[in-house]
């Protein structure tokens, strides 16, 4: 037996700034089945995280809603932690950016860069927003696209064109914070010299350590030539200020990597058999892998081997990188309700249905993953419920009622024990490829093999039969030893659904050597249902549930809902567009809340010639509804009507303000009447 493994793994670390969704889960949920089935294999594997907590956007989030930057990200690493935990990923460690130890480690790393002669300085020209006092990163700028004159585009790129610049090729250029027209001014910055390691990154990227897909889309880079790394930022910025330079702060992408050391850092605190240079010193026989989407290669897999190796640290064993969910065929959509939070998915089903599907699913790849809602309730219903599970639910009754729950000895399908040992070494391969759709694919045709056999031999019609019991025994104790075979092997997969067969096999919990034995004249529990089939209904609340929170957000939201505001000046469009609009003065008739909904309220207008129903998102400052019966106001009669959890909305009452309790409903002058048009 080879020696276990020590083996460090990390997620990327997601941004201290939003709630979780499900594109999101798709990586930590791969992440946490790999780190299960090294566990499972007696491996001593680590698997540490962290909140990415730096940067502009979230100190100016945290100024919008008023509170500290330190506060925001408390509150927002309690959910991100609550929401990892109930989708069962089981970190070791979950941490933040803005750490000590992240502090010291981005101090270290630096100082060896510079003493080394890896950082450059020179004056950099940028725009400067002189009402807010700040310089603008590109994704702050908004202006008219020089190529293609599109309005309202980013400070490097066009989103209608396609076309890339500098933000100072910008038209009309406004700060996207404040709506100023911002200056150029120069300020010293520092720089990573990448080009320093060119060739190690030639070598290092081709031997082995990433999917060739990514090798290749990296070698573009590389063949056409590295740049120097702007690594700094100016005040007021929420960041690691750079040591003996006041004023400049790293750069968010400098320490966010460098976040993953400082979790295993701290961790190593509360964990003394865990030594931090055995794990991260030059040389070390410990094994490092990351985890990652595809839209952050570059800086996983250039700047920061880079950086590591210019400051004389190990570089990762393998770089794991997987492509972007989608939903139904399609980008997730806020207004189709396929952009749904993590939050959201667990107020309507069961984490280990979605960890299913995603492992079904997954590949070595780089490849989209699709989450087709249909095929979701079919697969977990068909697999999970209908062949695994329905094993254990065929046999028990049997054993308990014939033999008081105690399995006999004997194997009663020697071809069946000898196939599901054969397929072993094989799912345990491509589990270790990351290959987890293969291994699902075997692990349910073995269920298959397992249910055919028992439905051949038919227990049922057996122990109808005089002197037939024996048989019957033999029979279901061979089906719950090759539903044992199945649990093991999914075990990294579905935890909860392992715990509870554990429980039920009255085993300790389960080890993948295991599966080389068999239980006999062994004593089962009561058996309980281990898993339900999904209801086709709730998944339709959960997608209801995802556009009522998009509509609550919109009607009670600041402008971009907590992100930047959007400047009003560029946010122009066509008059024909706005003259397509049928604005109507409309009566509230009726006003209530709405059951089992925390924003919205159930409108019922008068327009004249019809009555509609429209739920708004105003609940927060009108508490008793009533107050609002009788009153006239405007609505957007035209507005496509939109099928939600608690019934079809048939437009949108006009409402302003800041959001909370200062939202007011938008009313005509005095003498207007129901049905009128608004010009």
């Amino acid at each position: 037996m080879s020696e276990p493994r020590q083996i460090l793994v990390t997620s990327a670390l997601p941004y201290a700034n939003g709630s979780i969704h499900l594109g999101h889960m798709l990586e930590y949920i791969q992440t946490d089945m790999w780190v299960r089935f090294q566990k499972l294999r007696g491996n001593q594997c680590i698997y540490v995280c962290a909140d990415d907590a730096h940067g502009s956007a979230i100190m100016l989030r945290a100024e919008k809603e008023g509170i500290t930057p330190e506060q925001l990200i408390a509150n927002v690493q309690a959910e991100h932690s609550s929401d990892f935990a109930d989708f069962l990923v089981d970190f070791d460690n979950f941490h933040s950016t803005h750490s000590e130890e992240n502090r010291e480690l981005s101090g270290l790393i630096y100082a060896r860069l510079r003493d080394a002669g890896h950082i450059a300085t020179r004056s950099v020209t940028q725009y400067f927003d002189p009402e807010k006092g700040m310089f603008l990163a590109d994704r702050f700028i908004k202006g008219t696209c020089p190529k293609c004159a599109a309005e309202d585009q980013y400070g490097d790129n066009c989103e209608k064109c396609g076309a890339t610049y500098a933000p100072t090729e910008l038209k009309n250029p406004k700060s996207a914070i404040s709506g100023a027209t911002p200056v150029l001014r120069d300020s010293q910055h520092f720089f990573f010299k990448l080009p320093d390691f060119q060739a190690m990154l030639q070598q290092w990227t081709r031997s082995g350590t990433l999917q060739d897909a990514v090798a290749n889309k990296l070698a573009e880079w590389l063949d056409s030539g590295l740049q120097e790394w702007d690594i700094s930022r100016d005040a007021p910025y929420f960041g690691f200020e750079i040591p003996g330079e006041p004023g400049k702060y790293f750069y968010v992408w400098l320490d966010a990597p460098i976040g993953y050391m400082a979790s295993f850092k701290n961790l190593c605190a509360r964990r003394p058999e865990l030594d931090f240079d055995a794990f991260w010193n030059e040389g070390s026989k410990a094994e490092l892998y990351h985890f990652i989407g595809k839209d952050i290669v570059n800086f996983h897999a250039l700047f920061w081997p880079a950086m590591l190796e210019g400051a004389g640290f190990r570089k990762p064993s393998a770089v794991n990188v997987h492509g972007y969910l989608t939903v139904n065929g399609a980008k997730m959509s806020k207004s189709r309700g396929t952009f749904i939070k993590a939050r959201t998915y667990l107020d309507h089903l069961q984490p280990e249905y979605l960890r299913y599907y995603y492992a079904a699913k997954l590949g070595r790849g780089v490849d989209d993953l699709d989450l087709n809602l249909e095929d979701f309730v079919q697969k977990v219903n068909s697999d999970l419920v209908g062949k695994v599970v329905n094993i254990a639910s065929r046999c028990a009754g049997f054993i308990h009622k014939g033999n008081e729950g105690v399995m006999v000895a004997g194997d009663a399908a020697p071809e069946l024990t000898e196939a599901f040992l054969a397929a072993a070494p094989s799912i345990a391969d491509a589990y270790e490829g990351r290959d987890f759709g293969r291994a699902m694919r075997e692990i349910m045709a073995l269920a298959d093999r397992a249910n055919a056999w028992i439905a051949d031999k038919a227990p049922w019609s057996l122990a109808k039969q005089e002197g037939k019991q024996d048989e019957v025994q033999a029979i279901c104790a061979q089906g719950i030893n090759l539903f044992r075979q199945l649990v093991i092997f999914l075990k990294p997969v579905l935890p909860v659904l392992a715990a509870d067969a554990e429980a039920f096999l009255n085993v300790a919990p389960l080890t993948w050597n295991d599966h080389l034995s068999r239980l006999e004249n062994h004593q089962l529990n009561p058996f309980k249902a281990l898993m339900s089939r999904i209801e086709p209904a709730k998944v339709e609340a959960m997608v209801a549930a995802s556009k009522e929170d998009l509509l609550a957000s919109e009607a009670t939201a600041p402008a971009g809902n907590g992100e930047l505001a959007k400047d009003p000046l560029s946010a122009e469009i066509e008059f024909d567009t706005f003259a397509a609009v049928d604005l109507r003065v409309a009566l509230i008739v009726k006003a209530e809340a709405v059951p089992g909904a925390d924003k919205l309220l159930q409108l019922t207008l008068d327009i004249g010639d019809e009555r509609r129903n429209v739920f708004s998102g105003i609940k927060s400052a009108y508490p008793d509804p009533s107050q609002l019966e009788g009153r006239l106001t405007m609505m957007v009669a035209n507005l496509k009507p939109r099928k939600m959890r608690f019934g079809v909305s048939e437009g949108m009452v006009m409402a302003a303000g800041p959001g909370g309790e200062e939202i007011y409903l938008l009313s005509p002058d005095s003498g207007a009447k129901p049905g009128q048009r608004i010009k």
